[in-house]
């Protein structure tokens, strides 16, 4: 996954850090995301969201608010608003660059900004939250100590998470304004709301007010066991395929068109968690996952590489056969294919010529429909000739080479 470090001036003219990832091919559309309250671009959920939505097609940039990270400013000077205005300064940057967002994503508190900043953006058809508050001055919970000294002295440093913020007056009243109803009922954009009903820092109730308030189209999907800031990677990684799968049909997420001469185009197989296995396989409009088991190192999201290859003579075997039954017009109702995989020693394989140790696939097919015992047995023979079974029979030729 290709990516970019980048500076944009923000809502104030501060410089903002920015990471934009492209996917490997070419881009289908846009996606701009905004983090939770204080944390940055680079958050593990951020990224492991971002690297999704790459190998769907989707350019997405993620940057620090004005204060945070990489960006500069003062923390203590800005509010929701202004965080908001940094966003529709990220968009009008993407858009500068060919790449005018369609999607709007936030996280917690970013979500509360994605929802005030989408009306003011155009290009936006699509806004997802994660987590996020219908009433933002919930934030001035976790610091409700300090809110006296904050009163008196205009700002004050507080502890989030073990982290030291300079919080301003101005951010706390400005999150005490009021609900997120009146923008989310001028919401011309889809919305989508993503919330965990074990979220011990942002209420279920939360998302319930928000799906309430706007108009549709609107979707609510449950994360299940999730934490608010989506740690474990399994947790990122379905919020990413939700938000991809929903967005697609609202952000107008063109198909790759084929390479020259490859009419079924190129499987694209791209790294997900580099401190796992996981990988994201991309062939034109559709993706699945690869992985490895947990036993092994990975986090067991997807087929194994062999579990791949036996899905593929599985389903090529089905096809055949049913290909074959529909043109002689015979009574074959189902056909499902059993595949199993495993290393055997040459010599228990007839004819193979070889003492090494080879790969030996097992297919166990049933057929239901009202078929002559003849029928039946022509069917188990026109199995051997499905392409992908005969592509294993022979012997392949695979040419490697490093791209520039």
């Amino acid at each position: 996954m290709p990516s970019e470090t980048l500076r944009f001036p923000g809502h104030g003219g501060h410089a903002l850090a920015a990471r934009l990832d492209r996917p490997a091919g070419a881009v289908r559309a846009a996606a701009l995301f905004a983090h939770c309250f204080t944390c940055g671009k680079d958050i593990a959920a951020a990224r492991r969201i971002a690297r999704r939505l790459a190998a769907e097609g989707y350019a997405v940039m993620g940057f620090d608010f004005t204060g945070l990270g990489a960006s500069e400013g003062d923390f203590a000077d800005t509010t929701l608003s202004s965080n908001a205005g940094d966003l529709v300064a990220a968009a009008q940057a993407m858009a500068e660059r060919g790449l005018a967002p369609g999607l709007l994503i936030g996280h917690s508190l970013g979500g509360a900004a994605a929802i005030r900043a989408a009306a003011r953006i155009d290009s936006i058809r699509a806004v997802a939250v994660i987590g996020a508050p219908f009433d933002p001055g919930h934030v001035t919970h976790h610091f409700e100590k300090t809110l006296e000294r904050i009163a008196t002295d205009g700002v004050a440093e507080v502890d989030l998470g073990g982290r030291p913020v300079r919080i301003g007056q101005d951010f706390v009243e400005d999150v005490r304004q009021g609900d997120l109803g009146a923008e989310l009922k001028a919401l011309k954009a889809a919305l989508l709301i993503l919330h965990a009903p074990r979220d011990a820092i942002v209420g279920i109730d939360n998302a319930t007010r928000i799906f309430a308030a706007a108009r549709h189209p609107k979707s609510f999907v449950s994360l299940d066991s999730a934490d608010h800031l989506l740690s474990r990677n399994e947790d990122a990684e379905h919020a990413a395929e939700v938000i991809a799968a929903w967005a697609a049909r609202h952000t107008g997420l063109r198909r790759p068109a084929p390479p020259p001469g490859l009419p079924e185009g190129v499987t694209r197989v791209s790294e997900a968690n580099p401190a796992g296995f996981l990988q994201d396989v991309v062939a034109g409009p559709h993706h699945i996952l690869a992985d490895e088991p947990a036993a092994y190192g990975g986090s067991n999201l997807g087929l194994t590489p062999y579990g791949l290859l036996a899905a593929g003579l599985g389903a090529c075997t089905a096809m055949t056969i049913r290909m074959y039954a529909r043109r002689k017009a015979w009574p074959l109702d189902h056909v499902a294919v059993d595949v199993t995989h495993g290393k055997v020693h040459a010599q228990d394989c007839e004819d193979c010529g070889q003492t090494a140790r080879i790969d030996r696939f097992r297919r166990l097919i049933r057929i239901e429909g009202d078929l002559s015992p003849d029928q039946r047995a022509r069917l188990l023979e026109i199995a051997d000739r499905c392409p992908v079974h005969r592509t294993l029979e022979a012997r392949a030729e695979i040419e490697t080479a490093l791209q520039d």
